[in-house]
């Protein structure tokens, strides 16, 4: 798919005076390669049940200073307890409404870049990556040395609001050094009428570091998301990832992990609810580069109306990555007709001492459940939401800190209420 609708936005972007003009060479490779590709189509096998026509051909436009709240945003109904927060509003930093944890370093884009001695970090897994890259428009690092363990969570605000049809790309490094923990959520809302949000996050786990990693998608039913998660794991390090989806219109999660080192585990949870014509895509790589790494996926969807999911999950044990351990659990509940799920759990292995195990079941609420429920004197719309519940709750329940699980809960369930009503 073409890309011309964005080549008059890069070449604002690159005039940007409060751009570093450091970045601009690997913003035009960048770029460069983007012309190349184009977007991706239902031709490419891991794109082949979604289409992102509406992203190729919209008229999204880079996010301006008029973009910025002009006086300071309530952001009263975005409130949670327990947490530090960062607010970025349509791609601009708040600083006023912001706060971190003690023991965490929150760095911009270009003191990170010369942190790394001017070392950009890329990734390259979809065209999506490379439009970050070409259009990174609010970078921020998150850090923790050696031998800290940060109690306090910190949560990134992305709120997305007005009528213009905005673009941004955030980017987001997060750093825990050597035994090291840190929880980490961002959170995804607001009204915007029209909003392309691609979000690239990089993360870096060193000798026995520890990450939660908590995502909320919930901004409006008029935006598109795409989410690129680039994971690199030392050895011993654990990142534990929870994701719930219930906002936007296009919702794609691109998360590529590398154990690097041996013990490194990682977990991966998402729990998607959708409906209307939404549709959410989980691609999740797990690459076993190591001896003696451990990996999870368990994905589960609930789908209403005319809404559709995809659920593609690789495996990828390389030779030598002996005395490995990884399972993918998929489990999706239609809750109409018209609904629509693509499941394709895959393993990929190239070594023979190794315990591999995949599965998916796609079906609705099962009848003699409900009839038993029933028989109980619970009506049936409580009966199937307490099903549905029970459902999520696999998911939900995982989720480490009591006060962000309460939160989530809380707005899963009125979420679920509505759409049964």
């Amino acid at each position: 798919m073409s890309i011309s609708n964005y080549k008059a936005e890069f070449e604002k972007m690159l005039n940007r005076d409060y751009f570093s003009k450091s970045l601009h060479p690997y913003r035009k490779e960048a770029f460069a390669q983007l012309e190349k590709t184009g977007f991706p189509t239902r031709k490419w096998e891991d794109w082949r049940f979604t289409n992102v026509s509406i992203i190729s051909d919209g008229k999204y436009k880079i996010s301006e200073i008029s973009d910025a709240p002009q006086t300071t945003p309530n952001i009263d109904s975005y409130q949670m307890e327990g947490v530090d927060t960062v607010v970025i509003y349509n791609g601009h930093y708040q600083k006023e409404l912001s706060s971190v944890p003690d023991g965490v370093a929150l760095l911009s884009g270009l003191e990170h870049f010369e942190r790394k001695n001017g070392k950009f970090e890329t990734a390259n897994n979809s065209p999506f990556d490379l439009l970050n890259t070409a259009f990174t428009d609010s970078g921020m690092c998150i850090v923790v040395e050696k031998d800290t363990q940060v109690e306090i969570p910190i949560r990134i605000l992305f709120i997305s609001n007005g009528v213009r049809s905005i673009m941004v790309n955030p980017r987001v490094y997060i750093d825990v050094a050597e035994s090291s923990s840190l929880t980490f959520m961002e959170h995804h809302a607001g009204d915007a009428e029209s909003f392309f949000q691609n979000e690239s996050v990089f993360i870096s786990l060193e000798n026995n570091a520890q990450l939660n990693h908590i995502r909320i998608q919930s901004n409006s039913e008029f935006t598109q998301n795409m989410a690129n998660i680039n994971v690199n794991q030392d050895a011993d390090s654990q990142y534990h990832f929870w994701q719930l989806v219930d906002g936007g219109k296009l919702g794609r999660s691109n998360i590529c992990v590398q154990l690097n080192g041996e013990n490194a585990q990682c977990y991966i949870n998402s729990l998607a609810l959708s409906k209307n014509n939404q549709h959410i895509d989980n691609n999740i790589i797990v690459n076993h580069n190591s001896p003696q790494t451990h990996s999870s996926q368990f994905v589960k969807s609930i789908l209403f109306d005319t809404s559709t999911g995809v659920f593609n999950g690789r495996t990828v044990v390389h030779k030598n990555a002996q005395k490995i351990t990884a399972h993918q659990t998929n489990k999706n509940l239609l809750l109409s007709k018209k609904a629509k799920m693509n499941s394709n759990p895959q393993l990929e292995i190239y070594a023979d001492d190794v315990k591999c195990s995949h599965g998916s079941t796609t079906g609705k609420i099962d009848e003699d459940a409900l009839f038993y429920l029933q028989s109980r004197g619970i009506n049936k719309q409580d009966a199937m939401e307490l099903m549905v519940i029970g459902f999520a709750n696999e998911v939900l329940d995982k989720i480490p800190h009591p006060e962000i699980k309460k939160a989530i809960h809380t707005e899963f369930t009125v979420k679920l209420n509505r759409l049964m009503a």
